[in-house]
């Protein structure tokens, strides 16, 4: 039997341990989106250590890769792709890459990365709560929201827009109302940011909140978030509905406290006028019979 004889060279080479780019610079982990009136971040984990670093870069599905410079050999978890993200309408997918440190140089060609999922910001993006304004007409028989549009982190040509500006005859609001201290609910749907409710009862206190909604976006991304709730006055309160039980006691006191300062004032009062009385009457000479 002949023997073969391997390097030395060779075995030191083959009982090596292997490397590759992965253990060096572990991949990110849970990349996800989150977006509010187009304020785009995309986040990752895990924070990484002083070995590497993260590099985003973004493209549309058949567009190619950019990168933003706040985003590049970073030690953060966050890419704020707000004014990246141009076309409103295209499907997006973010690549976050694990690479050397800032200033370190490396043999690595394709370094590890994990991909997004895709996202789109125009049917994506959440809808802020919106703020209104609640106006009932003097014979009450008219009550009008007036909607202000939430602003967003879309500029141009030196304005921020608001999401009518971007999403235009598609964007509607949704108006969720019931009577005060009912758990019966009514819904009415306007396409202006101008909605008048006439079928409701004459003097009564309701309750409103208002979201965005957009019919032509799927599932739940067609509502925004709820605005703060508004109600409006009750003509027929009674006077424990109006004020609390705190602020009645208080003024029950400071009442009763001014009537004994009257009751105690004219006491005194009476006193001294009758000491006064009694002190004349003792001091006049008496009469000669």
């Amino acid at each position: 039997m002949v023997a073969v004889r391997v390097p030395a060279a060779l075995l030191i080479v083959f009982f090596l341990p292997t490397f590759s780019a992965t253990d060096l610079y572990p991949k990110a982990q849970n990349v996800t989106w989150k977006s509010t009136n187009f304020k785009t971040i995309l986040s990752w984990e895990p924070k990484p250590s002083a070995d590497y670093s993260y590099t985003v870069e973004f493209s549309t599905v058949s567009g190619g890769k950019q990168r933003t410079p706040h985003c590049i050999r970073s030690s953060g978890t966050v890419c704020d792709l707000s004014n990246s993200l141009t076309d409103l309408r295209a499907n997006y997918v973010a690549d976050v890459l694990s690479e050397p440190p800032l200033g370190v140089t490396s043999d690595i060609i394709e370094p590890p990365y994990t991909s997004s999922p895709q996202f789109c910001p125009y049917k994506d993006t959440e809808i802020g709560r919106p703020d209104f304004k609640l106006e009932v007409s003097g014979d009450k028989k008219k009550t009008t929201l007036y909607v202000t549009d939430p602003l967003t982190a879309v500029f141009k040509d030196g304005r921020q827009l608001n999401i009518r500006d971007i999403f235009s005859d598609e964007l509607q609001y949704k108006v969720t109302y019931r009577r005060n201290k009912s758990t019966g609910k009514k819904v009415l749907i306007s396409k202006t940011n101008e909605i008048e409710l006439t079928d409701l009862d004459r003097g009564e206190s309701y309750c409103f909140n208002v979201q965005a909604y957009i019919p032509s976006r799927v599932g739940d991304k067609q509502l925004g978030e709820l605005s703060h709730t508004q109600c409006s006055k009750d003509d027929n309160q009674s006077i424990f509905e109006m004020y609390s039980v705190g602020v009645i006691a208080a003024a029950i006191f400071l009442i009763l406290l001014l009537i004994g300062i009257i009751i105690a004032v004219t006491v005194v009062c009476c006193k001294r006028r009758n000491k006064a009385l009694k002190s004349g009457k003792e001091g006049m000479p008496l009469n000669d019979v």
